[in-house]
């Protein structure tokens, strides 16, 4: 059986930077989901998002755009954008859990107004033909939020349907729910992907042997936390190269110089670097301790001082289960 792997877009972290460095030094994610790009009712697209996904910066790597939005015409604008950029898909969150969007009607909030979403499809599919593709959550207060829209999908052309099988409002709290996740695998003609809380191989040969006929599976923040991940999910390894600290420090130092490149003076480098620790330190023995560490470091040159001592001095053991 063959093994697909997503990458699941993290806003402010997988950006086409992370993204590259990341294929680079680690490998084994087959596509990336761009982090969405959302229009502020200017009908103009940020600069920002374009580089984004800007073929150029993601020629080594497969990249879906993301859209997020609660409006058919914002829709249809990103779509046609990415589609004169040559993309043929487009994804549409409806799973983004946070409040500031969730209030505003978009993202998990979203999926309760199953009416609207049908709307929006109807008035997408009569006017583009970009490929469409939902990530969502099993509903935003209620699972049978999403178990009531999922059979209203069926009649789109959807090409499939990524379930975080948590609730809006859990946010990333709590538990999965696996049970209600089953009964949705039964209520959609669309296949569907599972997304949710893979941060180790343990994890994943138990949600493997649950739903053995899935070949297709989405990590998001685990790819963060632990980059070695999906290679070794491929391999069916348990074990870490032996020169894992090396690889990590190659692949900490791209990320660092592409965004030396990008970002001004050493206060903002300094900021977004320490920002992905809060996942890497979850990779090394003392996780709490070298994250810590990190948050310490007030100049760029304590940074990568603290960086060197944890790289030499800890040991890669990433999320045990």
């Amino acid at each position: 059986m063959s093994l697909t792997l997503i990458s699941s877009p993290l806003q402010g972290f997988t950006d086409y930077r992370f993204r590259n460095a990341f294929n680079k030094h680690f490998g084994g994610i087959d596509y990336f989901y761009a982090p969405y790009i959302r229009l502020s009712g200017t009908q103009e697209i940020k600069a920002s998002y374009k580089r984004d996904i800007l073929p150029e910066n993601n020629a080594a790597l497969t990249v879906i755009p993301q859209v997020i939005s609660k409006d058919a015409d914002d829709l249809l604008l990103v779509a046609e954008f990415v589609q004169q950029m040559g993309y043929r898909e487009l994804n549409w969150n409806l799973g983004c859990p946070y409040p500031m969007v969730s209030k505003k009607g978009m993202g998990a909030g979203l999926i309760k107004d199953k009416e609207k979403i049908v709307k929006i499809l109807e008035l997408v599919s009569a006017k583009s033909d970009i490929e469409l593709s939902i990530k969502m959550r099993l509903g935003n207060e209620s699972p049978e939020e999403g178990e009531q829209l999922l059979p209203l999908l069926d009649e789109f052309p959807i090409k499939h349907i990524i379930i975080h099988p948590r609730l809006g409002t859990q946010q990333y709290k709590g538990h999965v729910n696996l049970t209600a996740f089953e009964r949705c695998l039964q209520l959609s003609k669309h296949p569907i992907i599972y997304n949710g809380d893979i941060n180790s191989v343990a994890t994943y040969r138990k949600l493997q042997g649950r739903f053995p006929d899935m070949q297709t599976w989405v990590l998001g923040r685990g790819i963060i936390s632990d980059p070695f991940l999906p290679s070794m999910i491929k391999s069916n390894s348990l074990e870490y190269p032996t020169n894992a600290n090396e690889i990590f420090s190659k692949f900490h130092d791209t990320l660092m110089h592409e965004n030396s490149l990008a970002l001004s003076g050493d206060k903002h480098l300094l900021l977004k670097m320490a920002a992905y620790w809060e996942y890497f330190a979850l990779l090394f023995t003392n996780a709490h301790k070298c994250h810590k560490k990190i948050k310490k470091a007030q100049s760029l040159r304590a940074y990568e001082t603290t960086v060197n001592e944890i790289i030499r001095g800890e040991q890669i053991v990433g999320m045990q289960d």
